[in-house]
C-alpha cells in the first residue's frame, strides 16, 4: 500500500523555505530599481513553476519584461538583451542538472544579475550564482522552490510596480506547508478510488489553463511519464478546441484541472464539452480546497501547488497498483543521453 501522508514530514521539510521568504522578498525589493526584465531558466518542474511566475508578472506588472527558457535552449539562443538590467533566475532541485549548471557557467562574466534556487549549498549551481536560496532537505522540493522564487518575484513587483499584495503573499506562503499537508490528507481517499478506476489505462490526458498548466505538466510529464512510463499528455485549454478535442470519445480518460485565475473560463468551456462526450473524467478544482490561512487574493497564485499536492497522492496510489516505485527510471541517470 502507498505510505500514509506524513504531515510532519511535509511541514518540517518546508520550514527552511518559510524562513527564507522575508529575505527573498527583501532581495526582490533591493534589485527592483536595477531590473527591467527577468529571464527564468530551468528544466522540469522548476521550469513549469516559472511558467506560473511568467503568467502573473505579465498579468500584474506594467514594467517588467519576462521570458522563460530551458537552459540548453537559453545558451543556444544567446539572448542579445542579456544586459546589466536583466535578472536571471536559475533553479534546480538537485543543483546538479547538467544543462542548468552549464547555463550558470555561461552567465559568468556577463553583466546580468543572477539568483539561484536549489536544495543544498554543496550543489554546483549554488556556487555559480551571485545569490543563492536553499530549501534544505525536503520531500516537497517543487513547493519549496516555488515559495522562495515567488517571494522574490513578489518583492520585486511590490517595489517596482507598487504591487499591493506582498503582505498577503508572504503570510499565505508561510501558511502553505499546512495547506499542502491538508490537500494530501484530504484527497487521499479520492486519490485511491481514482487510481483503482484508472489503473489499467496507459493513456491519460490532462487539460489545464494558465497557471494550472503547471501541475498538469508536472503530474503528467515529470511523474506519470518519467516515473510510471505512462503515455500521459498535458494539453492547454486554449488549444484544446484546435485539434486535441478530436481524440475525445466515451472511453477517453481525462483529468481536468481548474484553478481560480483569469483563465478559468477556458477550462469551464472544456469541462462543458467533456461532460457531454465522455464519462471518464477526473475533475480537480481548487475551489473545492479550503486553503486555511491563504488570503483570498493569493488563492489563485498558490492553487496550482495545492492541486499538485492532491494529484501527488493519485500518483503514489497508481505507483502501488502498478507495482512500479516512483524511483524507477529506464534511462535517467543510468545511460548516456
Amino acid at each position: 500500500m502507498a505510505s500514509e501522508v506524513n504531515r510532519r514530514l511535509i511541514v518540517d521539510g518546508l520550514a527552511q523555505s518559510v524562513d527564507a521568504l522575508a529575505e527573498a522578498a527583501s532581495l526582490g525589493r533591493t534589485l527592483a530599481p536595477d531590473v527591467d526584465r527577468i529571464y527564468f531558466v530551468a528544466h522540469g518542474s522548476a521550469n513549469r513553476a516559472m511558467q506560473g511566475f511568467q503568467y502573473w508578472i505579465e498579468h500584474f506588472s506594467p514594467s517588467i519584461e519576462v521570458r522563460r527558457y530551458f537552459p540548453s535552449e537559453f545558451i543556444a539562443q544567446d539572448p542579445v538583451r542579456l544586459d546589466a538590467r536583466t535578472l536571471v533566475v536559475l533553479a534546480s532541485k538537485s543543483g546538479t542538472t547538467p544543462e542548468t549548471v552549464a547555463a550558470a557557467e555561461y552567465l559568468k562574466g556577463r553583466p546580468c544579475l543572477t539568483v539561484g534556487f536549489t536544495l543544498s549549498g554543496e550543489a554546483p549551481l549554488a556556487k555559480l550564482t551571485q545569490r543563492t536560496f536553499l530549501a534544505g532537505e525536503t520531500s516537497e522540493s517543487f513547493v519549496a522552490l516555488f515559495m522562495m522564487m515567488q517571494a522574490l518575484v513578489g518583492g520585486l513587483m511590490a517595489e517596482k510596480d507598487a504591487w499591493p499584495l506582498l503582505e498577503d503573499l508572504l503570510a499565505s506562503l508561510a501558511a502553505l506547508p499546512d495547506v499542502i499537508a491538508d490537500a494530501a490528507e484530504g484527497n487521499d481517499a479520492r486519490a485511491l478510488a481514482d487510481a483503482r478506476t484508472f489503473q489499467h489505462d496507459r493513456n491519460l490526458y490532462h487539460v489545464a489553463s494558465g497557471p494550472g498548466f503547471t501541475p498538469a505538466y508536472v503530474f503528467g510529464v515529470c511523474i506519470l511519464m518519467e516515473m510510471l512510463w505512462m503515455h500521459s499528455y498535458p494539453i492547454e485549454a486554449a488549444e484544446f478546441f484546435h485539434g486535441p478535442f478530436e481524440i475525445v470519445d466515451e472511453n477517453t480518460p481525462l483529468i481536468l484541472i481548474l484553478g481560480e485565475d483569469p483563465s478559468r473560463q477556458l477550462m469551464e468551456r472544456v469541462r462543458r464539452f467533456c461532460q457531454k462526450h465522455t464519462q471518464r473524467l477526473m475533475i480537480y478544482d481548487s475551489l473545492d480546497m479550503e486553503m486555511r490561512g491563504i488570503a483570498p487574493s493569493i488563492r489563485p497564485i498558490v492553487a496550482p501547488y495545492v492541486l499538485q499536492a492532491a494529484l501527488k497522492r493519485l500518483s503514489e496510489h497508481l505507483s502501488d497498483l502498478h507495482g512500479q516505485p516512483l524511483s524507477t527510471r529506464r534511462y535517467m541517470w543510468k545511460t548516456e543521453y
